[in-house]
């Protein structure tokens, strides 16, 4: 590896790092290949702007604009069969009320629609899931090792469970509204929500934000000179919500607009502004068998002894390592001011299978990691890291791997991930493999909230042989 200083035009492209590290990059040359696969076409009720509410207001609506007091926070989008639902918002209220995040759904048919919720998960900064500092690589077979809101969500869905308390089905009588649930976010909290549902009919859905309401004590007639005590406050009810579906406005302050798709550019002088999502996003899951780049491939054959090659992951506009793929998942609906690409893919299952062929007649030692390198879009022949990475964390999440040891035994093993920016990370797993034996390893997790795109996962051909010692601890 051998040290590099960035060009100025590289460091317009590259995540700029603070000055103390200008002299500390790091260059990897290997290969950089798209990943194969692409997403599928759930669609996701996807709301992520305005990042921090401060009061009463409509944050994602796909409910018609007929009726409404504010036309524009509807997008008259029904939803229907397999879709997903996300949302990440902060809380920060100027009056100190509770702040509660109400989702409602109704059914426009004239015959009964059944919403089935087949996971589910909410968390809030604090105290479900605090930022904690935790090494970059922590080997956790029971779940509990997490930091941030983001982490711990995905951390429940990549083992296929659910948090207590969501409602396993929603059953809507012909024109009804419900609830599908309501949640509080306390003030300067966060929380991140992930469903997965499933309708047998069309139904309006829209993720709401209300304080807590005053209740006022009635004056008693008979006795005017009675002292009243003081006011209370109550959580909204279903006609509150109702009620501001109808007469609420868009939910402000506004994020910064982002830039749009075409003024998006390589050699550009300022940086992009990709914006917050507010919108149906189509793609949940993204999911391949990545083989060698020829017909009929079966297999991906590993690269030769001291060489490696890398997949992006969650690329984005002007961050795709060279490969020109670009993964944000596609808007259907949108609002104007919100960004025109899911960018970040929050929440997006990737399910990535490798099977592994040494085509050699020596045994080699092979790795898997999943790195985060800084962001360019120059060169596709190398990777650009920090020596000592001690910047913002761009990634924390949970990684789920299968495969089959050395010993012939098959594994399911759950490793928590924090990587900084820049961070070439140690390998998740090292394998031996002998002359043209193909073992596969499947990496399957959620992209986490709290993440910055992009990642990489990275196949590389030991230096040296391992022997029959299985790497347990990287």
């Amino acid at each position: 590896m051998l040290p590099f200083l960035p060009t100025p035009w590289l460091a317009q492209v590259v995540v700029a790092p603070t000055p103390a590290l200008q002299s500390d990059y790091i260059t990897q040359p290997q290969q950089i290949r798209p990943l194969p696969g692409r997403l599928n076409e759930v669609p996701v009720f996807n709301s992520n702007s305005p990042e921090v509410v401060m009061g009463d207001g409509i944050l994602l609506s796909t409910f018609p604009q007929q009726g409404k007091y504010d036309p524009r926070a509807h997008l008259n989008q029904a939803l229907q069969g397999r879709f997903d639902f996300f949302s990440h918002h902060i809380a920060r209220p100027q009056d100190g009320r509770t702040l509660h995040q109400g989702v409602v759904l109704t059914n426009p048919t004239d015959r009964y629609v059944r919403v089935r919720v087949l996971q589910a998960a909410s968390y809030l900064t604090s105290p479900d899931a605090p930022f904690v500092d935790l090494p970059s690589l922590v080997e956790d077979p029971s779940g509990r090792v997490f930091s941030g809101p983001g982490s711990r969500l995905t951390n429940v869905l990549v083992r296929g469970l659910s948090q207590p308390g969501f409602p396993r089905e929603v059953l809507l009588a012909p024109k009804q509204t419900r609830m599908l649930f309501t949640l509080p976010i306390n003030r300067s909290n966060a929380r991140s929500t992930y469903l997965r549902l499933e309708s047998d009919g069309p139904v309006y859905m829209a993720n709401l934000a209300m304080q807590d309401l005053w209740v006022y004590p009635t004056p008693d007639p008979l006795k005017p000179e009675e002292k009243l005590p003081p006011p209370t406050l109550r959580p909204p009810s279903l006609e509150d919500w109702q009620t501001l579906l109808v007469r609420g406005r868009l939910a402000s302050p506004r994020d910064k607009a982002p830039t749009p798709p075409e003024q998006i550019r390589v050699d550009s002088p300022t940086r992009p502004i990709y914006g917050r999502v507010a919108g149906i996003s189509l793609g949940s899951e993204w999911r391949a068998t990545i083989v060698d780049e020829k017909p009929g491939a079966k297999t991906l054959s590993i690269p030769k002894r001291g060489e490696a090659f890398s997949y992006p992951l969650s690329t984005v506009t002007v961050g795709t390592h060279g490969t020109s793929q670009v993964q944000s998942a596609p808007m259907v609906v949108r609002y104007p001011d919100t960004a025109y690409l899911a960018h970040g893919n929050y929440g997006v299952h990737y399910q990535l299978t490798l099977p592994l062929k040494n085509a050699s007649n020596t045994r080699h030692s092979v790795s898997l990691a999943l790195q985060t390198p800084l962001k360019q879009d120059r060169y596709g022949d190398r990777l650009f890291f920090v020596s000592r990475p001690t910047g913002q964390v761009f990634f924390r999440g949970t990684v789920k791997m299968n495969y089959t040891d050395d010993q012939g035994q098959p594994q399911t093993r759950f490793f928590h991930l924090t990587q900084r920016q820049g961070q070439m990370a140690s390998p998740l797993l090292i394998l031996n493999l002998q002359p043209g034996e193909t073992r596969a390893v499947t990496l399957d997790f959620l992209y986490p909230p709290d993440a910055t795109p992009p990642q990489v996962i990275t196949v590389k051909t030991e230096e040296l042989y391992y022997g029959n010692v299985l790497r347990r601890n990287p």
